[in-house]
């Protein structure tokens, strides 16, 4: 049915297609537009609004996108049902718990990445709805390798845009996020007293969280724009006896590098002459990858780490190991040793939710979502020496003369921002950059997210000048 609607514009102030989007927010909230109603044409609303047509149609592709309003070609736009008002770049879900939540926000903490919500959340609540109504493995039983064949199946399914090499659900361990994985890898492979293993001089702090976890000692070794520099790796295994090599070569965390395949295949000579372990930690990445796997280029010593919390949600904690060609039942060891295997509705919902004929496209608007914010903090900060990578939840920034990491991040803090030195990301008694790096939060709206964004800029653009004696 067509609407006798007569919006105005009087009342609202900043860009028109903005008040436009607000004004049909606030009909469908006080009953005006009812579900189903069919709004005016562009052209109609434009010249009855006395704005041009193009700015009525950004308005109408807003709401679209978030699900308010639904386009039928030959037909007109019309109210969507309310089951449908879905932002399709939505912030994180608001805690029901919590009152008077807002999305828009001056405190923006930055130190991880947040997904934005595109329809994940609905899909793992159906499926666990579905669970709790039948679920495949009951509610009774201790985990076991048969209670989790399916999930480790969907696994092996989900993991198809990483090249690994042949492999299958035997070689593949399930774990609790990414960070256990990790510890499951070690565990399953060092020995001795007082192993020791390599890290980049930049890297991951949960290699050497793990580390401290198991009383293992912690080398790094120097890198250059291609990553890991292979003559250094050379001479750390020549002066230790060195166990694992810890490594992002796809998405290096935290300053956004890639290792070439040509870099790779110098690694995995060094590591084959002195039998060096490789442990690849590829949790980062959210679009293909651009080059093989260690596991791929060295089969007999390549150990992989994923997980799905930079794709679709880290609340699950689902990671995932895959051991060496031969080497799955190690692996299997050190998790069943450690918790048994995964609470049996966990792995349940991984077998559904990995699989699922919606998640490629939900894991691919989440990653159109985290690049909008990308784009815009780009747009914001590319002035200064900015390393960043599309498909990517976060920024490497080196700052300019006349700040030093832990100030900047101080004043930052002081302006409602939270942001990672480069300290976090060395070994304690390293030297590290003058630099940080901060993620990607969709789960604030993008408006809050560039005026944190702008905050930071403003603090580049004057650096603190003081002297203390």
């Amino acid at each position: 049915m067509d609407t006798i609607w007569q919006p105005t514009l009087m009342a609202l102030v900043g860009p028109k297609y903005k008040a436009v989007a607000q004004t049909i927010r606030d009909g469908v909230a006080r009953g005006e537009l009812a579900e189903g109603v069919k709004l005016p044409p562009v052209r109609d609303l434009a010249w009855k609004l006395g704005i041009t047509p193009g700015t009525v149609a950004r308005a109408y592709t807003i709401l679209t996108d978030e699900g308010m309003l639904t386009a039928e070609v030959g037909r007109g736009t019309f109210v969507a049902s309310k089951r449908s008002f879905a932002p399709l770049f939505a912030p994180i879900e608001v805690d029901p718990t919590i009152p008077n939540q807002e999305t828009q926000t001056y405190q923006v903490n930055l130190f991880s990445p947040h997904l934005p919500s595109v329809g994940q959340a609905a899909l793992i609540r159906q499926i666990l709805s579905e669970i709790a109504h039948d679920p495949p493995s009951g509610v009774m039983h201790y985990p076991s390798r048969q209670t989790s064949r399916a999930a480790r199946e969907a696994a092996v399914k989900w993991l198809k845009n990483a090249p690994l090499g042949d492999f299958n659900r035997g070689s593949l361990t399930l774990t609790n996020g990414g960070q256990n994985a990790i510890v499951m890898v070690m565990q399953a492979v060092l020995k001795g007293r007082k192993p020791t293993i390599l890290v980049e001089e930049l890297a991951y702090p949960g290699f050497r969280r793990a580390a401290e976890l198991l009383r293992v000692n912690v080398v790094p070794i120097a890198m250059d724009d291609d990553g890991i520099i292979p003559e250094a790796l050379a001479a750390a295994c020549q002066s230790y006896e060195a166990q694992i090599l810890c490594t992002s070569p796809e998405v290096h965390n935290p300053t956004c590098s890639f290792t070439p395949e040509h870099r790779r295949a110098e690694i995995v000579a060094v590591a084959r002459k002195h039998d060096l372990q490789i442990l690849e930690d590829d949790c980062y990445r959210m679009g293909a990858a651009v080059a093989p796997t260690y596991r791929m280029l060295a089969p007999e010593r390549g150990w992989y780490v994923s997980s799905i919390s930079k794709t679709v949600t880290p609340a699950l904690r689902i990671g995932i190991a895959v051991a060496p060609e031969g080497k799955g039942a190690i692996l299997r060891r050190a998790a069943e040793h450690s918790f048994f295997g995964l609470a049996t509705p966990i792995t349940d919902l991984c077998a559904r939710l990995l699989v699922h004929p919606q998640l490629d496209a939900l894991t691919t608007k989440a990653r159109m979502g985290t690049n909008a914010y990308v784009e815009s903090a780009v747009n914001i900060l590319g002035g200064y020496d900015l390393h960043w990578r599309m498909d990517v939840p976060f920024l490497w920034l080196k700052l300019p003369e006349g700040w030093r990491a832990g100030a900047f991040c101080q004043a930052a803090e002081s302006v409602g921002v939270q942001i990672r030195p480069a300290e976090e990301f060395a070994c304690r008694d390293a030297r590290a950059p003058h630099a940080i790096r901060f993620a990607i939060n969709a789960g604030v709206s993008l408006e809050s997210f560039e005026a944190a964004i702008g905050r930071l800029r403003d603090l580049l653009d004057n650096p603190h000048d003081q002297i203390g004696v």
